[in-house]
C-alpha cells in the first residue's frame, strides 16, 4: 500500500509523526508553499521531517491544483489523507488514490460540520467533543466514517488545552487505523445526515468583546479564542486589547477589569496592539 499525506498545521504533522513512530510510512508529503498562509493557527512546515526520513516532499499552492494530482497519480497512491487542511479538494482529485481519501475532522460528526471546530465547541458551552476519520466525498465532512474518539470538554476549558486533547486523539485514532487501512481492513458506516449540524467559518473579528455580553459569553469568547487562535479583544483609545487570560471577577474594581452586562471580567493576561 502507499500512502499520502496533505498537511500544513500541527494536527497534521503529529499524525505524520505517530505513522512513522508505530512503525508505517509515507510515500509522498504534500504541503503549502512557504510564503502562504504563513498567519494560519498552527502553521508547521514539513521540510525536516521530509529530508529525515527521506520522504519525498511537494509544495503547492491549491490542492486541486494540476502538479498535486499528477503527482498522487505517479505515486500510484492507494490511500490519501488530508488533515489540518482548509482548501476543499474536488472530487476529481478525492478519487485519484486506488482506496479514497480520508480526513480527520475535530467534532463527533455529523455534529459540528464546517469550520472553527476547537473555538465553537468552547463558546456553545459542549461537555464533549470527540475526532472522526471520515472517506472524503463531494460534500463538507459529510463522507463516511472509518472511527471516532470522544474528548471530555472540562468547565474551564481552553482553546490551548482543548487543542492539546485534539492533537493527542488525532495521534491515537491515526494510530488505531493506520494498519487496518494498509492492510485494506476497515469498514465504513454511512453518517446519520438527519442530526447533522454546521458550524460556520470564523475571523478574528468574531473575537470582539461587547458590553451588551454577559460575563459568561464573554468568558467563553476568551477562552476559546486563547493561543493558537487571535484572541478575544476590545478597543479603546489605548489601542486594541488582545486578551490571552481572564476570569469571572467578584473584586473591587481595578483598571485590569470590563464591565459587562451582568458583571466584570478580570484581565489577567494581555497585550496592547
Amino acid at each position: 500500500m502507499k500512502f499520502a499525506f496533505v498537511t500544513c498545521v500541527q494536527l497534521g504533522l503529529s499524525c505524520i509523526e505517530k505513522i512513522y513512530e508505530i512503525g508505517g510510512k509515507l510515500d509522498l508529503l504534500i504541503t503549502l508553499h512557504d510564503q502562504k498562509s504563513v498567519k494560519k493557527s498552527g502553521r508547521i512546515y514539513l521540510d525536516d521531517f521530509s529530508q529525515r526520513n527521506n520522504i519525498p516532499l511537494l509544495k503547492i499552492n491549491h490542492i486541486n491544483d494540476d502538479e498535486a494530482k499528477i503527482a498522487i497519480k505517479g505515486f500510484l497512491i492507494d490511500y490519501l489523507f488530508i488533515i489540518g487542511w482548509s482548501q476543499v479538494a474536488d472530487s476529481e482529485l478525492i478519487n485519484i488514490p486506488k482506496y479514497g481519501t480520508f480526513g480527520i475532522h475535530p467534532t463527533l460528526l455529523p455534529e459540528g460540520r464546517g469550520r472553527a471546530a476547537i473555538p465553537w465547541a468552547i463558546i456553545k458551552g459542549l461537555k464533549q467533543t470527540g475526532v472522526t476519520l471520515f472517506k472524503l466525498d463531494e460534500g463538507i465532512d459529510t463522507g463516511p466514517i472509518v472511527d471516532q474518539l470522544a474528548i471530555t470538554i472540562d468547565n474551564r476549558e481552553t482553546a490551548f488545552s482543548l487543542y492539546e486533547k485534539v492533537n493527542q486523539a488525532h495521534e491515537e485514532l491515526i494510530s488505531k487505523v493506520y494498519f487496518d487501512m494498509l492492510n485494506n481492513k476497515i469498514v465504513l458506516r454511512k453518517q446519520d445526515h438527519s442530526k447533522a449540524t454546521e458550524w460556520p467559518g470564523r475571523n478574528p473579528s468574531n473575537g470582539e468583546i461587547l458590553p451588551s455580553m454577559t460575563i459568561e459569553e464573554a468568558d467563553k469568547l476568551i477562552r476559546a479564542t486563547t493561543h493558537p487562535y487571535p484572541g478575544a479583544f476590545f478597543q479603546t483609545k489605548e489601542g486594541k486589547i488582545i486578551i490571552w487570560k481572564a476570569e469571572i471577577s467578584n473584586t473591587e474594581e481595578s483598571i485590569n477589569e470590563i464591565h459587562l452586562k451582568n458583571g466584570k471580567i478580570k484581565i489577567l493576561d494581555f497585550e496592547i496592539v
